[in-house]
């Protein structure tokens, strides 16, 4: 790992302190292993400062804790096995926790061509699920592709909104959509056919406080700030391959997942870098480990799912937690198969924190 340079708002202050001592366990691992200790305490599911991972082509969502214990999971957690539907995800891409300890999972499916799936898997749903593992809310069908009512193509990310409506990130549709919870009507959707708002496989959006939708437009290798209206208010694409996420930080930079460059950065309103943080210097690591998700946390720390390297990582500004080991896909103990997206349980720090009830 390799940390370019240093913004002062990741400096490291007495938060984090008193967040780990009131439940969230030791944050002491080493690089090299997630071995538990006697001092660090195992937490259960749902607990505060867990970690909650999409492990895309292992068909599952785990969340562990910071000794890297597994305390709940979602899924086949078989790589070959192709069955959408009631207990299962294929090609998990996003996983997100609601209220309740609901989970909310974005079912992207596996393309054709992949080592697992020669033909392909869809799957093309957005499930929210109870820890029991039972199904509470659904749009989209099991293995049909389309636009119409109750259709997705190829899903990848998806949030619940203060409104209590789902937006879904719909990437081989080129759009992204609010969802009424209820009667599950499309009551909003962004996604032109032509001109400089046309998306191109579209991989994240977050809403804002004021309002606008953040998109990572990964294809454009961009991302936009939009209004409701669809009038691009804020765009950076200035030396972006594979825009994967973007989020916008409590200070009023961005921070972006630069897929194809290895890389997250941080750019603040006027487009500068002022921080830079690259996946792929540690000895071993895959040349092109393609991350696809950062995210901070309150305690200046980064949260990052670094794709190809089958790992989750947090820095701070070393990496104080990791669960995977370097660049080697599996579904054993501290394995991942290109996990997508991790976020901390409990904080939603630039990122569209979700209602107080489903």
């Amino acid at each position: 790992m390799k940390i370019v340079r240093r913004h002062p708002f990741f400096i490291i202050v007495s938060l984090l302190i008193v967040m780990f001592a009131s439940g969230c366990g030791s944050s002491a691992q080493s690089t090299q292993s997630n071995s538990t200790s006697a001092s660090t305490p195992t937490h259960g599911f749902n607990t505060p400062g867990n970690v909650l991972i999409s492990d895309q082509f292992n068909n599952r969502v785990v969340e562990v804790d910071r000794t890297g214990k597994i305390v709940w999971t979602f899924g086949s957690g078989n790589p070959k096995l192709c069955n959408p539907g009631p207990g299962a995800i294929i090609g998990l891409n996003d996983a997100e926790r609601l209220s309740g300890g609901l989970t909310l999972l974005a079912g992207t499916g596996i393309p054709a061509g992949s080592q697992s799936y020669p033909k392909g898997c869809n799957d093309n749903r957005v499930i929210v699920v109870n820890q029991q593992g039972q199904i509470v809310w659904q749009y989209g069908q099991a293995g049909v592709a389309g636009s119409g009512p109750n259709q997705l193509n190829t899903p990848v990310f998806a949030i619940q909104l203060p409104s209590r409506n789902i937006m879904v990130v719909d990437q081989a549709n080129n759009r992204v959509i609010e969802i009424d919870r209820l009667s599950k009507e499309v009551v909003w959707s962004y996604g032109p056919k032509s001109g400089p708002g046309a998306l191109n496989n579209p991989n994240s959006a977050e809403l804002l406080p004021n309002g606008h939708i953040l998109i990572g437009d990964e294809n454009n290798n961009r991302v936009i700030e939009i209004a409701r209206d669809g009038t691009i208010v804020w765009q950076y694409d200035k030396g972006l391959s594979a825009a994967a996420f973007a989020s916008r930080l409590p200070n009023g930079d961005t921070l972006i997942t630069d897929s194809s460059h290895s890389r997250v950065i941080e750019v603040n309103p006027n487009k500068q870098v002022v921080f830079e943080y690259f996946t792929n210097t540690d000895p071993g690591s895959n040349t092109a480990p393609l991350p696809t998700n950062a995210v901070l946390l309150a305690n200046g720390a980064i949260s990052i799912a670094d794709q190809f390297n089958n790992r989750v990582l947090i820095i701070d500004p070393k990496v104080e937690f990791q669960y995977g080991t370097l660049n080697v896909a599996g579904d054993g103990p501290n394995q991942l198969n290109g996990p997508y997206t991790s976020f901390v349980i409990g904080d939603y720090t630039g990122q569209t924190p979700p209602p107080a009830t489903f």
